[in-house]
């Protein structure tokens, strides 16, 4: 076949412009159309797609202080600006004409002409927690721009700033290390415990063993380089951690391959993923190392639930087939973002003569993960859908009568809190002895060690109360007629020199599932005020206006919790 030299000319060109449109990876990322957030060093504390608790990190967190100057790293426009207790706290959003968002959360505050719009939009709703899609090009934004400055606002524990790259079309989070960021990493990611589990034909994990590792700078191995399980499939889990110049975190890894005699069975990559399938976290770790241990162990087997998109290459869903007369090699190969990695090499052989004992204890009911199940013995019925377990369920159940005070029905003992649900399961208890003037304040408890109590709410049905809830454990019906608590921190008579007032709130229950939490409202003269709600502290504020005249005032506050159960604070104050 012959082309002219202008046909070749001009397919020459367009694999010139597809080759500088894709990396070497064939993800088309650009590397130079963004620009840091923060001027100072960027260094992290978190990495995208770390293990969390029920989720994978979206984002990467940038140590600092409060105040650091925030920036906008590209051309666009305020999309979004979304305030709330906990969550992401003062969050920013800004849409880029390159088809990504970029994300600021934690923020302590805006530039003055975004906080003035979300201080009207909070006194136009009477709510402090509001999510705000301003109109396209109202508020329009320059690369480099100031947006803000860092804070702790939300669910942060430490000044940082969670930051993000979304693509436009669907939300889904990129890695934002892909994009270019300036981040220094020449340190190998450190492998620290393997896991082995002995696995049955259906490859349910019979037995597991964690086994030390040896080794160091990027080469690991473990002691007498062979192990030995009772079956003939096995599967693994490795606890591994990125480091990174001058901090001393321990980070999410970026990649982990796992190798069968050199050739590839399993890998993951933490490019891309949806918020949708981030709670398929907990088939990906070891779940119950991460209850009982606090340990993170990267599972490198496909539970038969799991459906995250972040797996490529799978042979036999990472399960290792082995016999009794040689060892398998196994390599596992650990990279960061960066490129560095660690590998660690060892050899498993099933032990000769070697019986797989069933360990799966004598249960109550088998439940499918992929079928929904009921049970129902009268006191207690439970609906369990299609795709809430990430693997049969030999479910535990256990009725048993509780006299305590407080505690209206049996005790449903179901299964163990160290197996994951991925969905919320229907749940409906009977209660035993129950005024009927106590209805009303009945809600469907979770009862823990310590005497630790969860509000899960509930909805009478049938003479049953109905709730749900996306956890195993104890369950019980209990009665709360407690108000919640209110405590003035600085509030007094003559406050003509302030400028806030400080609350402690709180209530004798924590709230899951639907339940709802506190909700509290504040007048001072009957009219709304916006006062700050900082939930990991149980801290309202609220800062005085200048408009508001010198004289005496009524200051009133009413919190009510998920019961409807009212505290009232009601002062006169002078300014």
């Amino acid at each position: 076949m012959f082309f002219s030299v202008s046909t070749r000319a001009l397919l020459l060109i367009c694999i010139v412009i597809l080759l500088a449109f894709t990396d070497s990876d064939n993800k088309p990322y650009p590397t130079d159309y963004f620009s840091p957030p923060v001027k100072t060093v960027m260094r992290l504390s978190g990495t995208f797609g770390e293990l969390r608790s029920n989720h994978f990190h979206s984002g990467i967190d940038i140590k600092g202080s409060i105040g650091v100057p925030l920036y906008a790293v590209g051309d666009g426009y305020v999309s979004r600006i979304k305030i709330e207790a906990g969550g992401y706290g003062n969050a920013l959003y800004i849409t880029h004409p390159n088809g990504y968002t970029s994300l600021y959360a934690h923020m302590n505050g805006f530039i003055p002409e975004l906080a003035e719009y979300v201080k009207s939009e909070q006194y136009a709703r009477e709510e402090f927690a509001v999510d705000l899609y301003p109109q396209k090009g109202r508020f329009s934004i320059n690369k480099g721009q100031r947006i803000g400055e860092m804070g702790t606002t939300g669910y942060s524990f430490g000044p940082h700033l969670h930051f993000e790259i979304r693509h436009s079309s669907n939300g889904a989070p990129i890695n934002p290390l892909l994009f270019g960021m300036p981040v220094e990493d020449h340190q190998r990611p450190r492998m620290h415990q393997l896991k082995v589990y002995a696995l049955n034909e259906q490859h349910e994990a019979q037995d597991a063993q964690v086994v030390s590792l040896v080794g160091k700078d990027g080469g690991y191995g473990v002691n007498k380089d062979t192990i030995y399980v009772d079956s003939d499939r096995v599967g693994f889990a490795l606890k591994v951690y990125d480091h990174m110049d001058g901090v001393s975190n321990w980070n999410g890894i970026y990649k982990l391959d796992t190798y069968l005699e050199d050739e590839l069975i399993y890998d993951f990559e933490m490019e891309t993923f949806t918020f949708e399938e981030s709670r398929y976290l907990n088939a990906h770790l070891d779940y119950a190392e991460q209850q009982l241990n606090k340990a993170y162990f990267n599972r490198c087997f496909r539970l038969p639930g799991n459906r995250l998109s972040i797996y490529h290459d799978q042979q036999d869903d990472g399960v290792v087939r082995l016999s009794q007369k040689r060892a398998k090699k196994i390599q596992m190969i650990a990279s960061d973002a960066a490129g560095n990695n660690s590998q660690i090499t060892f050899w498993v052989k099933q032990r000769a003569g070697a019986v797989l004992e069933d360990t799966r204890q004598s249960y109550n009911y088998l439940l499918p993960y992929n079928q929904e199940s009921v049970i129902d013995n009268g006191s207690m019925q439970l609906h369990m859908p299609r795709g809430a377990l990430y693997e049969n369920c030999y479910l535990q159940y256990q009725l048993v009568t509780d006299r305590s005070n407080n505690v209206y029905s049996s005790v449903h003992q179901i299964h163990y809190a160290t197996t994951p649900l991925h969905r919320s399961y229907d749940l409906s208890i009977r209660p035993v002895v129950l005024p009927e003037s106590l209805r009303n304040k009945a809600f469907i408890a979770l009862c823990e060690k310590d005497n630790e109590v969860t509000n899960y709410g509930g909805s009478w049905k049938n003479g049953m109360l109905h709730t749900q809830v996306r956890t195993f454990g104890d369950f019980c019906i209990m009665v709360d007629e407690v108000p919640p608590t209110v405590k003035p921190l600085n509030f007094k008579a003559d406050l003509s020199g302030a400028d806030r007032v400080d609350f402690i709130i709180g209530d004798n229950y924590d709230t899951g599932g639907n339940a709802r939490s506190l909700t509290y409202r504040a007048t001072i003269d009957g009219q709304w005020i916006l006062m700050k709600y900082d939930a990991k502290n149980d801290r309202i504020t609220h800062y005085f206006e200048n408009s508001l005249a010198a004289g005496q005032h009524e200051f009133r506050l009413v919190v009510s919790d998920a019961l409807d159960n009212e505290t009232v604070f009601e002062r006169t104050f002078t300014r």
